[in-house]
């Protein structure tokens, strides 16, 4: 794992594994390893790559609980917000929170 990776002030690739970061055996200099949230690969139904605050659009019609009609298709969804889980998108709907599966919609 450390073969990858250069050090970010001499970049010599000589990395020492510290458990929770990495020291350059070269110029001493220590960081902490990068936690990935699992938010970084999330993609629309294009393929498209998605980001908390994009603008999406839902491609096709979809049922809510408790409330009639749900949401339709071609209804433009601002300021997501990408979550862990089934449901990747949290968005605000006609003023009601709702979880939405990235595959249901395409990026504006």
């Amino acid at each position: 794992m450390t073969e990858d990776l250069a050090c970010p002030i001499c970049t010599m690739a000589d990395i020492l594994d510290a458990g929770d970061g990495y020291e350059c055996a070269t110029c001493g200099h220590e960081w902490m390893a990068e936690l990935s949230d699992g938010l970084d690969d999330i993609r629309d139904a294009n393929g498209n790559l998605l980001a908390s605050g994009d603008t999406v659009t839902v491609i096709k019609d979809l049922k809510t609980d408790g409330k009639v009609g749900g949401i339709k298709a071609g209804t433009k969804i601002k300021s997501i917000r990408l979550v862990e889980g089934d449901h990747e998108i949290d968005a605000k709907v006609n003023g009601r929170g709702l979880l939405i599966r990235a595959a249901f919609v395409k990026k504006a």
